[in-house]
């Protein structure tokens, strides 16, 4: 399996989200997932899986996929208007760690362009409007920026270090949705969020849990 450079998140490596759907695709298996990432994702790189292990081709540790029972990660919808106003006030649109995001940079005329604003509650929204191909590494991708903007804030980076998702449906090419985002906790360095995808209908179609880092 293969991370193409188009999908990087921080520069030089794979988006966290995209990079783990990827992964959780090649397992392969029956029920949802948990991706750990050891490292950055390399891109352009010829990646395997073994025993749970993505591994580079000089056998070193990239990152871990386990099964889990389930994702109980829900985070309440929104309509989409109130997406599109929460997005205005993105704040990687004034200070962004890294602009040239896939998912959530604003350098990226060619990315899924997710820009997460804050609600009065705290949670986080955004309308995201799904790419003419689409699969589950799209979804992975859309349920990870918008949790981590729940924590992110100027001079405050975090990465991602492991998420667990579910996809229940994908968006058609095109479909406006909607992302909501929410911090769970934060210990230390660590920090807990949930986020959901919604269909134009307000169907969910996809959840995760996910455990950022302070760098």
């Amino acid at each position: 399996m293969l991370i193409g450079s188009r999908y990087n998140g921080p520069p030089g490596s794979g988006n966290g989200g995209w990079s783990a759907g990827v992964f959780a695709a090649e397992a392969d298996g029956t029920g949802p997932v948990e991706v750990t990432l050891r490292r950055p994702p390399p891109l352009d790189t010829e990646l395997t899986l073994t025993g749970g292990e993505i591994r580079d081709p000089g056998g070193e540790l990239v990152a871990e996929v386990r099964p889990v029972a389930a994702v109980d990660a829900v985070v309440p919808p929104v309509d989409l208007d109130t997406a599109r106003a929460a997005a205005t006030g993105y704040p990687g649109l004034v200070e962004h760690p890294f602009p040239g995001c896939y998912v959530c940079g604003p350098d990226r005329a060619d990315g899924l362009r997710i820009f997460p604003g804050r609600l009065p509650d705290g949670r986080t929204a955004a309308p995201f409007r799904a790419p003419d191909q689409v699969g589950d590494a799209t979804v992975w991708a859309a349920l990870d920026c918008p949790g981590g903007w729940t924590v992110l804030a100027p001079g405050r980076p975090y990465l991602l270090g492991r998420i667990a998702a579910v996809v229940t449906a994908r968006p058609g090419p095109g479909d406006e949705c909607v992302v909501t985002g929410a911090l769970i906790g934060v210990d230390g360095r660590k920090a807990s969020v949930h986020t959901s995808l919604y269909g134009p209908d307000g169907t969910l179609l996809g959840a995760a849990r996910a455990t950022w880092i302070a760098r």
